[in-house]
């Protein structure tokens, strides 16, 4: 697979264009979200503390060009998923995507504001960077960040 390129999402122009063409991931979903941290216990359990966690996210959507993106965030300020419910279909009609003080938000409801940083009933994730690229070539169900384990 060829390297695809990110765009950085450091401006409102940027962001309004990300909407724009993702059609504010109407008709998507959360395929997979990846989680890092910067903590680590090495071999002779010596542990590394780092504050700079990063996320991986894949949106799927119902619409082509692109059918896929993958959203980049580093330096984790705040993250809150809220997992599908048991017969709920978890569509996102409308996204938040914003950038206020240098921070980059995105919830998976266009409701939700920063103000309002409470868990709720939607994911939403804060990080001072962030990126996106074009990830249509990743459709389907396949784990795209590394879990191989069965599917009930």
């Amino acid at each position: 697979m060829e390297e695809r390129p990110w765009t950085e999402l450091n401006s409102d122009s940027r962001i309004a264009e990300l909407m724009q063409v993702f059609g504010n991931f109407h008709d998507g979903c959360i395929r997979e979200i990846h989680v890092t941290t910067g903590h680590y216990v090495d071999s002779n359990l010596s542990m590394t503390v780092d504050w700079r966690t990063m996320i991986y996210m894949l949106v799927q959507r119902q619409w082509r060009n692109p059918s896929a993106i993958e959203l980049r965030l580093e330096e984790l300020v705040g993250l809150n998923l809220y997992p599908p419910q048991p017969d709920y279909e978890s569509i996102i009609f409308h996204a938040a995507c914003l950038l206020r003080e240098g921070i980059f938000y995105w919830a998976d409801d266009a409701r939700w504001q920063p103000e309002s940083r409470e868990p709720g009933d939607c994911t939403w994730v804060a990080a001072r960077r962030a990126w996106w690229r074009n990830a249509s070539d990743w459709m389907g169900p396949e784990s795209r960040y590394g879990y191989s384990g069965s599917r009930r």
